[in-house]
């Protein structure tokens, strides 16, 4: 984890993150060209610590996707992938707007999203 952990000090130096430093993420996380369980928990990482921040327009756009491609690599939204998204979104207190984003592009492109998901948005 050595290397996302010195990826997340230099982005988070200045406490927003501008639209270069989501290229960088780019770079990094689709290197192999999948995002991995521990790339998303890297992610919503980021996105708390950035979360009311004026981050780049990029950075929700790069969120929603990464952490879509994860989740709805089968379609399908599982019991474990609830759990996850659920204790990671209201982990911190509060649905952001990346979040809320997020949430809503699961919700357009899965087979299924759960009522638990669902009671998020409320």
């Amino acid at each position: 984890m050595g290397k996302l952990e010195e990826l997340k000090k230099n982005l988070l130096a200045d406490g927003v993150i501008d639209k270069e430093e989501v290229a960088q993420l780019r770079e990094v996380l689709y290197a192999d060209g999948v995002i991995d369980a521990e790339e998303v928990e890297f992610l919503f990482e980021l996105n708390d610590a950035v979360s009311g921040k004026d981050n780049a327009p990029e950075w929700q756009e790069f969120f929603v996707e990464a952490v879509s491609d994860n989740i709805l690599a089968d379609g399908e939204i599982d019991e474990e992938e609830v759990k996850m998204l659920s204790e990671k979104i209201s982990g911190d207190g509060q649905v952001d707007e990346t979040e809320k984003a997020l949430l809503l592009n699961l919700k357009a492109k899965a087979k299924n999203f759960p009522a638990a998901l669902e009671a998020l948005l409320k």
